[in-house]
């Protein structure tokens, strides 16, 4: 009998099994539907351009987006020890102040306010550069700057400027608006994922199990208490039960964990009484509330070989490896999207609600144009979007995939704000800093200035910034799937601990949110006082 059993080595699962195991008296079993971490692709920070096509990914889709065209998009979810912290861009950015304070005022997370959780980001981090009220020294995750940034990232810097967005040394620091270079999770020119940091330094323990290419299938409850899972551990093989003696910790991320809670019977209960899923407990919120970051993007050829699409042939693809192995430098060492900013789309807004990430070649991503010639990209993502989506799952089988709907531009205002970020992007690449390395606008192209083309170029190429949350959302009230605790309403022993319980989307990247929800969640699990607020020593509140 385990003390506690975490479905799901993501990034929050990775925390959890470290912090939960640190007590020699509490035993952990970690178990993990993908297979290990061994690929070579994922320790190196440019494999993130094979991560969206394909490695150690489950391979789904969205159902079509009648707001897009009835557009059906690729959906890139993490199948392996780390989760998305294994195969994301490894940016590091938390998002804005206000998210979680809002999260503590509106969406009733007590404990969730932007002082209480910092101290949860900082516990987390390893920062090579900054040493402040904003940012740790000493946690597991590795956090540092771009080795080798390219002299197109200068002058988009300067760009931006030129259209009145200030230099940002630090995102996460007393300001989030401006561009700057991201900081990333890496260590030593390596991915510095959830599995590295947290999960790598702790296997030997003797009171901590992890088991890998395991499929959880259900959550066992009996008198409406979680006492274990079920598990499939190869193909064909019957399922087994494993017991847990104190709590069942669910950390599949924002599909997998409502995926696992309808496949228990915990969830709405006509949509599952309509796949053939017996209803346990009649919890509507389960797989509600989906919201994720739609991106749009400019593609530019450049006037000569200023990013690194030439890597691509196989002379220099050579040179690029002997250049990471000898040096720790060059384009294998980089994320290819280690420059960005954040701006404002509505200028009434409270804080930056506009992302750029400033991509070093063109096609990076898988389904994205890739040019002849030398190419870069800026994207641009909408950070708070209102449309809201759902999970469902599409039969009983808990191996068929589930039906993903992030429902965007359901909200028109979502569109509106999403084509302004657009056409800042556009505007940024066309001042005169970028002349000297960018020849032409390739996408969305000449000509397509109107709402009606836009749409058109969007129901063509928009796809997703990898940011789904809010499917198990935390909070009060009837649609509420968890409480600030992360306990699982009207079932006892049960939580749930990742990016699905954020109530909304954080204005960022999410992955450093998802790790700060492991942090925060194991004091919850271990009941421990929770790390006091910070208290910052200039008296500054971030904005």
């Amino acid at each position: 009998m385990t003390d506690f059993i975490i479905v799901g080595a993501g990034s929050a699962g990775c925390v959890l099994a470290n912090r939960l195991s640190e007590d020699p008296a509490n035993s952990v079993l970690l178990i993990e539907a993908g297979g290990s971490d061994w690929h070579p692709l994922i320790h190196m920070p440019a494999g993130f351009a094979k991560m969206t096509k394909g490695i150690a990914s489950w391979g789904w889709s969205t159902v079509p987006q009648k707001h897009l065209g009835a557009r059906v998009l690729r959906y890139t979810q993490a199948k392996v020890i780390g989760g998305g912290s294994s195969i994301n861009a490894q940016i590091y950015t938390r998002g804005n102040s206000r998210d979680y304070d809002a999260w503590a005022s509106e969406d009733g997370c007590a404990g969730w306010s932007y002082r209480e959780v910092l101290p949860y980001f900082k516990r987390a981090e390893a920062n090579e550069r900054f040493a402040n009220d904003y940012h740790g020294e000493d946690g597991p995750l590795g956090v540092s700057n771009p080795i080798a940034p390219l002299p197109i990232c200068e002058a988009y810097f300067r760009a931006a400027q030129e259209l009145g967005i200030p230099f940002n040394p630090d995102f996460n620091g007393a300001r989030q608006e401006g561009v700057g270079y991201y900081q990333l999770t890496q260590r030593d020119a390596r991915r510095s994922s959830a599995a590295v940091a947290y999960l790598k330094p702790v296997r030997n323990r003797p009171n901590l199990a992890v088991k890998t290419a395991a499929m959880v299938t259900r959550v066992v409850i009996e008198n409406g208490r979680a006492t274990g899972v079920e598990l499939v551990e190869r193909p064909g093989a019957a399922p087994i039960v494993l017991r847990a003696e104190r709590e069942v910790i669910v950390s599949a991320g924002a599909i997998g964990s409502p995926k696992l809670l309808m496949q228990t019977g915990i969830g709405p209960a006509d949509n599952l009484k309509s796949v053939g899923v017996a209803s346990v407990h009649d919890l509507p919120g389960v797989g509600a509330n989906l919201q994720d970051h739609l991106d749009l993007f400019v593609i530019a050829e450049c006037t000569g070989d200023h990013t690194y699409d030439n890597y691509a042939r196989l002379h220099r693809t050579m040179w690029a490896g002997l250049q990471y192995i000898l040096l720790k430098k060059g384009p294998a060492a980089s994320s290819l999207f280690e420059t960005g900013g954040f701006w404002y789309a509505d200028p009434t807004a409270a804080h930056p609600d506009i992302q750029f990430h400033l991509g070093l070649g063109s096609g990076i991503e898988a389904g994205v144009e890739k040019l002849k010639n030398p190419g870069v990209t800026l994207n641009s993502a909408f950070l708070r979007p209102r449309s809201r989506g759902t999970v469902r799952l599409k039969s009983a089988d808990p191996a068929d995939t589930p039906l993903i709907d992030p429902n965007y531009w359901s909200d028109p205002y979502d569109r509106e704000m999403a084509f302004r970020g657009l056409r800042l992007a556009r505007d940024i690449m066309r001042q005169k800093a970028l002349e000297r390395f960018v020849a032409r606008e390739v996408l969305p192209g000449p000509g397509a200035d109107s709402d009606e083309a836009l749409f058109d170029y969007a129901c063509r190429t928009a796809k997703t910034d990898h940011h789904p949350v809010g499917t198990c959302r935390m909070g009060t009230g009837e649609t509420a799937v968890v409480t600030p605790e992360l306990k699982v309403r009207g079932i006892e022993g049960l939580r749930v601990c990742d990016a699905s319980v954020m109530p909304r989307i954080p204005s960022s990247n999410t992955n450093a949110s998802a790790i700060m929800v492991g942090e925060k969640g194991a004091d919850l699990v271990l009941g421990r006082e929770p790390a006091p607020p910070v208290v910052f020593k200039d008296n500054l509140e971030r904005v």
